[in-house]
């Protein structure tokens, strides 16, 4: 049987399908469209006081892409995972291709925390995130958001709606509202790596500032 392309992995996000393994010891994948979908309205975006406090006192230096693998391998690292070694393949191959991204939270020690996800369009697939320090994973995320916002993104697909993420602002929509979002933002330009950095800086500072 012939191995999944990046390609193939592609076209299935942009019908909003997306691949999970049963185990990380499961050779196999299977294909989820949950319904209802989660999602995390960047309008809605919200910073816990506390993170908040921590994320303006730069514990992390915030860096984009340059350890994507281990980024994903960490997320991997749990004792329950639907990461498996076909899933890390075809993700280092669209992050090659330039449509997988990690956000990666560094320190002193190296490599803290982070996450992945893969954009289309003006849609970003929020995909998994690990921390080995506190709130590195979370930092992470503060800071994507400020980047899918100074980009123009308009949709984030968190594709389950869990305690975490919701925490952050993130709801459930039914299966064809969010179709019709993603095909909205599919027909959208943004910029991910090349987004603005001032227009980061402001859409970050915005996000601290606002009360939660």
């Amino acid at each position: 049987m012939a191995r999944l392309t990046h390609r193939e992995l592609l076209w299935a996000y942009a019908n909003g399908i997306f691949p999970m393994a049963r185990a990380a010891d499961d050779p196999e994948i299977g294909w989820y469209d949950p319904d209802p979908r989660g999602v995390l309205p960047l309008e809605a975006f919200h910073v816990p006081r506390s993170l908040a406090k921590k994320t303006r006192a730069g514990r992390y230096e915030i860096r984009l892409d340059t350890a994507f693998r281990r980024t994903i391998e960490a997320c991997a690292a749990r004792e329950s995972t639907w990461i498996n070694a076909e899933i890390v393949r075809l993700y280092c191959e669209l992050h090659e291709a330039g449509y997988a991204h990690s956000v990666e939270a560094w320190d002193a020690q190296g490599l803290a925390g982070g996450l992945y996800g893969v954009r289309l369009g003006a849609a970003f697939f929020g995909e998994s995130m690990f921390a080995l320090r506190p709130d590195a994973s979370k930092t992470a995320l503060v800071h994507l958001v400020a980047r899918l916002i100074a980009g123009g993104f308009t949709l984030l697909d968190t594709q389950m709606a869990t305690d975490h993420m919701l925490r952050f602002g993130a709801v459930e929509i039914p299966r064809g509202e969010y179709r019709r979002r993603l095909a909205r933002a599919l027909r959208g330009e943004a910029k991910f790596l090349d987004a603005d950095p001032a227009a980061v800086a402001a859409a970050l500072d915005g996000l601290l500032a606002r009360r939660t």
